[in-house]
């Protein structure tokens, strides 16, 4: 997995500084890309389970590894030439994901990946990254992942939908707004988390995601970063652990997750979890007095409300 990751990564890298806009009204590729089925390495789902607070030993996958399993795809696609967004400098500001049921570790999955839905952000575009898998001919689990490419030009007006903001953009939420904690019931606190600076090391090790920013302190400064960064994904990755430990470890405890990524964690840190186990409600934020928003998000054991990926309109 990660030498072909590497590789379009590398693409991607060299592509990016081609493509300079226009931005507004790009038209996304149409083709979807597709892996055939097999079953993940145990090795690699053992260590990413680590690396995420998840039971290295149980029989079923976490339940966002299969966007791990399917991050080369969406890599690929997105460093071609046809692609219309630089590579470099997209912003993850949210993901969405439906699993029918827990997937066996053991389990053959095919994996299909597509764009869509590009929309005018007040920051610039923003366009989805549709991840689908299937065992047996049935999808059994979807995700879609949404992505700001930052330009000059965006209307100031746009509607940003549900795109949260930049993540290096720490103090406004996707309205422009502040992104600290301002609510006047904030959810029950749950426990706090340090996170060393090694930590985008051991995600990327993981995962395969070797964005730089995430790697070291040094090549973060290079892209104008202070420090590495913890990997949104990442985040997301361990609330899910956490809401896992919370409900006694069921594996079929999370049918639907959302989150939106508000603002970066800057490695090391200590960042505090809270949970509503009632609403499925959590949050992540950092410590100290005037801590900031990092994530926001919700699960739900259930995936009735929420059908197979769908176009959003813009």
């Amino acid at each position: 997995m990660t030498t072909p990751l590497a590789l379009h990564l590398l693409k991607g890298a060299l592509t990016s500084p081609t493509k300079r806009g226009p931005y507004a009204g790009a038209r996304l590729p149409q083709d979807t890309l597709t892996l055939p089925a097999a079953a993940p390495g145990p090795e690699h789902v053992r260590r990413y389970a680590r690396v995420c607070g998840h039971d290295p030993r149980a029989d079923t996958l976490p339940p966002a590894y299969p966007h791990v399993m399917a991050f080369p795809l969406a890599t690929r696609l997105m460093a071609r030439r046809d692609f219309p967004f630089p590579l470099l400098g997209l912003v993850h500001t949210r993901i969405e994901l439906t699993q029918q049921r827990p997937l066996a570790r053991t389990e053959r999955i095919g994996l299909s990946v597509h764009t869509e839905n590009p929309a005018a952000h007040r920051r610039g575009t923003t366009f989805d990254v549709v991840t689908r898998a299937e065992s047996d001919g049935e999808v059994v689990w979807h995700s879609r992942s949404t992505y700001l490419c930052r330009h000059s030009g965006s209307t100031p007006d746009a509607e940003p939908g549900r795109s949260a903001p930049p993540q290096d953009a720490p103090r406004e939420d996707a309205r422009g707004e502040d992104a600290r904690p301002q609510s006047p019931e904030p959810l029950p606190a749950g426990e706090t988390w340090s996170l060393p600076a090694g930590l985008g090391r051991r995600y990327a090790a993981a995962s395969g995601d070797r964005n730089p920013i995430h790697l070291h302190a040094l090549t973060a400064r290079a892209l104008g970063f202070p420090r590495a960064l913890a990997h949104g994904m990442w985040t997301f990755a361990r609330c899910l652990a956490a809401h896992e430990a919370d409900s006694g470890g069921r594996a079929d405890g999370i049918g639907f997750a959302e989150a939106d990524f508000r603002a970066p964690v800057f490695l090391p840190a200590r960042v505090a979890h809270a949970a509503d186990q009632d609403t499925g409600a959590f949050e992540l934020r950092g410590t100290g007095e005037r801590p900031r928003l990092h994530l926001t998000g919700r699960v739900s054991a259930s995936t009735a409300s929420h059908g197979e990926t769908a176009t959003r309109s813009a």
